[in-house]
């Protein structure tokens, strides 16, 4: 049975409630970071796919509320909770959790600050989350109209998004390895718009639809190309980027390398500029 520290649930409940005061939807946590309550279909042989239609708590980020009365009966079930979660991708914020991790010897704020150079966009002032590991939770609000889908690393190594059906560790939480909180004057801050060329980012890639007769093959990549040879002074770099990044992000970086490197020379970057830059896309992508 889970150790019950009524002093680290009673802290946590009173950061729950707090948090919903200003919109955000909350769930219980242990001090594993994970939902307090059990799933009340665990005992089943088959997996059921509720998401609380039972009516009964432990359903994980579906248990999540913002109503006061509901929160203190999640916390009441659960005595051992030490933390809260945040859900994300619910009104009215759309929360979206950019997690900058530290844990995997990557520098997760250094490859943010890149991809902000490269796409040309600026973090808002927006609350801001430290937890125990050293790591930052950096809040933005998306907007109603769009789902962004939770991942991990695919923004770039160390960088896990936090979306729709997903949850952040709030600040005040106690788990195993410390305490949450939150990075001095961004405590009162509301979650900052997230930036469009981000939104840009973090957005699923369309699927493409094929209707009609079929069209010649072509080869993979080709339109990455094209994009990098529509480049125009002052967006080659930035163009040649992406497209790298994309590259290697659907594993044709290399063996595309050497066109999209003519395709830079041809809109006027140098041999090493177009090599520098294709080199920083692998490495942001974890291909170096």
């Amino acid at each position: 049975m889970a150790t019950i520290d009524r002093h680290a649930t009673a802290l946590a409940l009173a950061h729950a409630l707090s948090a919903a005061e200003r919109g955000l939807a909350v769930i219980p946590l242990s001090r594993t970071k994970l939902p307090a309550l059990r799933s009340p279909h665990h005992e089943q042989p088959e997996p059921t796919p509720c998401h609380g239609e039972c009516g009964r708590p432990g359903h994980g980020v579906y248990d999540a509320s913002t109503d006061p009365r509901r929160i203190r009966e999640l916390f009441a079930a659960a005595p051992w909770a030490s933390g809260y979660g945040i859900a994300c991708g619910l009104p009215p914020h759309h929360l979206i959790g950019i997690d900058l991790d530290t844990k995997s010897g990557t520098d997760a704020s250094a490859a943010l600050r890149e991809l902000a150079l490269r796409h040309l966009f600026t973090i808002p002032a927006t609350v801001v989350v430290v937890t125990p590991s050293g790591g930052r939770h950096i809040w933005l609000a998306g907007p109603p109209d769009v789902v962004i889908p939770n991942s991990a690393g695919r923004l770039a190594p160390g960088i896990d998004i936090r979306g729709a059906g997903g949850y952040l560790v709030g600040p005040g939480s106690r788990t195993e390895h410390g305490v949450y909180s939150t990075v001095p004057g961004t405590a009162q801050l509301p979650p900052g718009a997230c930036p469009p060329a981000l939104l840009r980012l973090l957005m699923p890639p369309p699927r493409a639809h094929h209707t009609g007769p079929s069209k010649p093959q072509v080869q993979p990549g080709q339109g990455l190309v094209q994009f990098v040879l529509a480049a125009h002074e002052g967006q080659r770099n930035t163009r040649l980027f992406w497209a790298a990044c994309r590259a290697y992000e659907n594993g044709i970086g290399e063996a595309l390398s050497g066109e999209l490197t003519d395709a830079a020379l041809r809109v006027g970057l140098t041999e090493r500029e177009a090599r520098s830059t294709i080199a920083s896309a692998a490495r942001l992508t974890g291909h170096a």
